[in-house]
């Protein structure tokens, strides 16, 4: 390839540094452009300082042809997981209108691939946004009773969150109570909270633009059956952090989790995978599922998040926020695992 079009906003913000929500990024050997509109052309020049702004203006049928001018360009990459068939046909209807004799090569995971490897600076942003929804987590334990509703606590959780340093969250938060808790991604509703019940809890905060990623299961009060799922889904999470490291494979660590809910009888409760990575994005790579070949690598961030999940009853979840650090997996998650735990 002659050049790559970086278009997901996410890669970007991690090749340039910009985090303004409209533009395109042309790189080639020699060059690094940053194109975008007349609204950010100032935030750009700041936030990109090893790019030329090339300030966009009309259609992009109006100045593609002139930000490729004289780069001599035969084969451009495009980002095929994140543009859309519109603005593809749109490429290259412009490409053979201005006869531009450049070919669209698709590309799939090219930056997501080096992202998957964090920097320090990385993850100490990841860091933040981790105690910020520590503790919003320990914030909600000291609030949350019976009565209230779900989305009472999911406001509460979001505040809290934003009150404390929080850029816009990665995520909607999931408050889901009772039979509610059985659907792994459940919106908050206007169901109130009971007693002897389990209440799930996913949330997560953005610094810098960098996610966290946190769960938790509560019950105001006992239950028997949610005391012995939760005891299987924490002895889950607990096999597989035990066998976390250098040269594993996501999928290998995957199994350990799943073994232990199949042996316990629950194995076609847990339907989801294991974990995912963390970073600019609350879910990239890499993704610990049932047969990933992916290797686990030092400066790897990911979660480890083992469920239970039952129609008509309700789910438990634990998810922690983990790090490779030096071939072994440092818990960055901070928050407690309720009275279970």
């Amino acid at each position: 390839m002659d050049a790559i079009f970086i278009s997901q906003p996410e890669n970007r913000y991690y090749l340039s540094g910009f985090h303004g929500s409209a533009g395109f990024l042309l790189i080639t050997n020699r060059d690094a452009i940053l194109a975008t509109d007349f609204r950010y052309t100032e935030q750009a020049g700041n936030q990109a300082p090893g790019f030329e702004i090339f300030e966009v203006t009309g259609d992009m049928s109006s100045w593609f042809p002139e930000l490729t001018s004289g780069l001599n360009l035969k084969n451009m990459g495009v980002e095929s997981r994140h543009i859309v068939l519109a603005l593809y046909n749109q490429l290259s209807e412009i490409l053979k209108k201005c006869e531009l004799r450049i070919n669209l090569v698709p590309l799939d995971g090219l930056v997501e691939s080096l992202r998957v490897i964090k920097e320090p600076e990385e993850i100490e942003l990841i860091r933040r946004a981790a105690a910020i929804s520590d503790q919003a987590f320990t914030h909600i334990e000291t609030i949350i009773r019976a009565g209230m509703s779900e989305r009472e606590v999911a406001w509460e959780v979001e505040k809290f969150m934003r009150e404390h340093d929080s850029e816009a969250l990665p995520f909607d938060v999931i408050v889901a109570s009772g039979p509610n808790a059985a659907l792994p991604h459940a919106k908050p509703s206007a169901r109130l909270i009971d007693t002897n019940e389990p209440v799930l809890i996913d949330i997560g905060a953005r610094i810098e633009g960098y996610c966290s990623d946190l769960s938790r299961t509560l019950c105001l009060g006992t239950d028997d059956t949610f005391a012995k799922i939760y005891r299987v889904v924490l002895d889950a999470q607990v096999s597989a952090m035990s066998i976390i490291k250098e040269g594993n494979t996501a999928g290998q660590v995957d199994n350990a989790a799943r073994d232990v809910i199949q042996q316990a009888g629950y194995g076609e409760a847990f339907g989801h995978a294991l974990g995912h990575g963390v970073g600019l994005a609350p879910h990239e790579s890499p993704r610990l599922g049932p047969g990933s070949q992916e290797l686990l690598t030092s400066g790897m961030v990911f979660t480890v998040e083992p469920g239970i999940y039952l129609k008509g009853w309700g789910g438990v979840r634990i998810e922690d926020l983990v790090i490779m650090e030096n071939g072994i997996i440092n818990v960055i998650s901070r928050a407690r695992k309720g009275k279970n735990d």
